[in-house]
């Protein structure tokens, strides 16, 4: 009875330090930090909204350019 309530309390740890890693990961995080911090996100999503904001304004110089090229031919 004894070594099964170890192996009930060692399967226990386990699953909550493989959830802990777990989401870590998923976060790509290191496997040690806090895995309920939520500047994580806030901080993927300013980074993500930058690159989107600069491929954006890299579009509309090239069609910007564009333009003049087409009204310096007419």
């Amino acid at each position: 009875m004894e070594d099964l309530k170890k192996y009930i309390i060692g399967f226990m740890v386990g699953m909550l330090l493989g959830l802990w890693f777990g989401v870590n990961i998923g976060k790509e995080k290191p496997f040690w930090s806090n895995p309920f911090d939520r500047k994580a996100v806030q901080q993927k999503i300013k980074e993500k909204g930058g690159k989107v904001l600069e491929k954006g304004g890299k579009v509309l110089e090239e069609s910007g350019r564009k333009l003049q090229g087409k009204e310096e031919q007419q």
